[in-house]
């Protein structure tokens, strides 16, 4: 009997001490949520939509009616810029007193993603602004706090304080296809909460000039001014994306709005709450899309691959030995085809992980093994 309970008292400190070891070292192995969810909780959408499953799908009665109460009104004020003349008593004098100069107002939408109070909005919507205030779709009000912006998406997380808040669903923006059904909830124009449908126009639009990195889903559902920031759902009530920006000759909606999709909300949301920044990767190069005359010259297909037209000195490609006239093809196993996606993919890189990239050179095709950099907060300040 003494004999039987050393054993078993030696097994239990053999397990103390590897789980010690474990919880030490290895934190993660015990804990299997993602990582996400320790950040930020949020609803989360894990069945694929009703459309590409064939079964029943909502009307957008029902969707309107899930996610509506999420989506909140944004308004912005500024403190007006006092010129120092006048307190100067020969101007006043000459041109009088010209008063004070009135607080600039904004007015903007958000999405309630988290029951923590996190909101998902646009940069633009409350960049340099002295106080924000959420309006939520039940009447109350709160002053919010800004947890972190990325301008280079227009992006923008802010916080409230308040119980029992309503929270969207997140979507799988991915599994959108052209033709889907979706609605946009926002306040234009101050007016209140509105929703209007469309149907998904075009995915991945780039090059529109709006942010440094662009992957936008383009619908016509109505976007006017005020509905920055607000959601896009799918007829589910399921956010698919954030209404950011409209072309428009008249200032307003003339069918065309750009939406940022879910996933890329999301990730932008998690690096913000988790490290208050968005970290991206940086190699210092300066690329081209590669034309039809080009990519004959290379031996390739047009459209796959971009040019490298000009390498920094010193930079991480020079040193791993990437030199103008190179086209890369992938990068860490994605395959880029423009300028924008070859950015999208070098971005997602992690700062100082050596990364494989594809290159096809006029000598043949090689592999090389890049280690990028920290890309500079700063867009348009240094190549890709």
């Amino acid at each position: 009997m003494k004999r039987l309970w050393l054993t078993f008292a030696q097994s239990v400190t053999v397990l103390l001490a590897a789980f010690f070891v474990v919880a030490t070292l290895k934190p993660e192995w015990l804990d299997r949520r993602p990582v996400l969810a320790s950040v930020v909780p949020v609803l989360e959408s894990t069945a694929p939509s009703a459309v590409a499953s064939g079964g029943q799908t909502h009307g957008f009665r029902d969707a309107a009616r899930i996610a509506s109460p999420a989506v909140v009104s944004i308004n912005t004020s500024k403190a007006p810029e006092s010129s120092p003349l006048n307190n100067d008593p020969w101007f006043r004098f000459f041109f009088g007193d010209q008063g004070q100069a009135q607080p600039q107002a904004g007015l903007g939408s958000g999405v309630i993603v988290s029951p923590a109070g996190y909101i998902l909005t646009n940069n633009h919507v409350i960049e340099e602004a002295d106080e924000i205030q959420v309006i939520l779709n039940d009447g109350r009000r709160r002053a919010a706090q800004v947890i972190g912006t990325d301008p280079e998406t227009d992006l923008a997380i802010l916080k409230i304080d308040l119980p029992d808040l309503p929270v969207i669903t997140l979507g799988n923006s991915d599994a959108l296809a052209i033709g889907d059904q979706v609605l946009a909830i926002g306040n234009p124009f101050g007016v209140g909460q509105t929703v209007t449908s469309g149907i998904v126009s075009a995915l991945g639009r780039t090059q529109l000039g709006i942010n440094t990195f662009e992957n936008f889903i383009q619908t016509d559902a109505a976007i006017n001014p005020g509905n920055s920031g607000g959601a896009l759902v799918d007829i589910n009530g399921h956010l698919m994306g954030i209404n950011t920006a409209i072309y428009s000759r008249s200032g307003g909606s003339m069918g065309i709005g750009f939406a940022i999709p879910t996933s890329t909300a999301r990730s932008v949301m998690e690096a913000i709450v988790r490290d208050g920044q968005v970290t991206r990767g940086w190699i210092g190069v300066e690329p081209q899309d590669l034309t039809p005359e080009l990519a004959e010259s290379f031996g390739i297909a047009a459209g796959q691959g971009v040019i490298i037209t000009g390498v920094l000195q010193n930079g991480p490609a020079a040193q791993a030995g990437i030199r103008p006239g190179d086209v890369i093809t992938q990068v860490a196993g994605r395959s880029v085809r423009n300028v924008a996606q070859l950015l999208s993919a070098v971005a997602a890189l992690p700062p100082g992980e050596a990364a494989q990239l594809e290159v096809v050179r006029r000598t043949g095709n090689v592999t090389v093994n890049v280690t990028p950099g920290k890309r500079n907060l700063a867009p348009g300040k240094a190549p890709n």
